[in-house]
């Protein structure tokens, strides 16, 4: 028996489509019913190819850390969305990521304006060969939306036309999400960076001078290279996006030290940073946050270390 999906599933809702999918399973699938899983969760398989160690998010939450060349298997609801990485100038939040989504046998690509933090490939296993792989390797990925749709197009398997969702409707279905498919991180202009939710400051480099030494301060937010930074959540490097500075502490990091940036090193310990769940970027293991100075918002405030303590104001950093 065929059934025309394109037909059946015309812009219809995910709720909807997921109905219809389980509806349908048992007349679409061979096997005997006890085969199929009964449970609404199921393995994924996630796959790091980048250069360098992921945050792994799964619905909004940090899930794990996955090494470079690593691969984990997470048994997650079958409609678990979001699946991203905040590396390489991607949110926490998902804001500026690539992100994979599911429900039920469907699956989609999504993508915000702009350049991209990771490549990003779905592929189902156990689908007799009958499945697209979709991949989102670059700024001008066709089969990505730009931005969580309101609405889907029909499922397709067909990776030309524009953003589609696409459906696979086989039992026991699973799937390998892979991150850098080509094992590469894509070119990215980073994010700002800015003092206790005030999105008119930045942190920024004095004068625009990429040169170790020079001053972090706070400024007006004016998208240049000098306020486009790399962060991610929990232990991360504070990297100045397309150079080889970073937020760096100094030798003897103690209340009132001023901030710089100095050329990147690895287990340099004054470049070892904690970005922090309630918004703190706190040296690894020192008791030292980065510090607004004196709270005070004028063009030119270098930035400094102070002691970290709660509800400080001035230690708060959104992104």
């Amino acid at each position: 028996m065929q059934f025309d999906f394109t037909v059946l599933f015309h812009r219809a809702s995910p709720k909807m489509l997921l109905a219809i999918f389980f509806s349908f399973l048992p007349l679409i699938t061979s096997g005997s019913p006890l085969e199929r899983r009964q449970e609404d969760t199921r393995p994924y398989y996630v796959h790091n190819r980048c250069p360098r160690a992921i945050n792994l998010f799964i619905g909004g939450a940090l899930d794990q850390v996955i090494p470079a060349g690593g691969d984990v298997t997470k048994v997650a609801n079958i409609g678990a969305n979001f699946w991203y990485t905040d590396v390489n100038g991607g949110r926490f939040n998902g804001v500026g990521t690539t992100r994979a989504a599911f429900w039920g046998g469907l699956y989609w690509l999504i993508k915000d304006a702009g350049a991209i933090n990771t490549g990003l490939t779905v592929a189902p296993r156990l689908s007799q060969g009958f499945c697209t792989e979709i991949t989102c390797n670059d700024a001008n990925c066709p089969e990505a939306f730009i931005g969580v749709p309101n609405e889907f197009p029909p499922p397709t398997n067909s990776t030309t036309g524009g953003p589609h969702s696409y459906f696979c409707p086989y039992p026991n279905l699973t799937f390998d999400i892979t991150f850098c498919p080509d094992g590469q991180l894509p070119p990215n202009p980073g994010i700002a960076i800015h003092p206790n939710g005030n999105f008119l400051k930045c942190m920024d480099v004095r004068g625009a001078q990429f040169a170790s030494g020079t001053a972090v301060q706070v400024y007006d937010c004016n998208d240049t290279p000098a306020q486009r930074w790399f962060i991610t959540r929990g232990s991360t490097k504070i990297q100045l996006a397309g150079t080889n500075f970073c937020l760096d502490a100094g030798e003897s990091p103690a209340n009132g030290v001023g901030l710089k940036i100095w050329q990147c090193y690895d287990n340099l310990p004054a470049q070892q940073w904690h970005y922090t769940d309630d918004n703190r970027i706190a040296l690894e293991g020192q008791g030292q946050c980065t510090d607004l100075t004196n709270g005070l918002f004028t063009n030119g405030n270098q930035l400094q270390t102070w002691q970290c303590t709660d509800f400080n104001t001035n230690q708060i950093w959104n992104v």
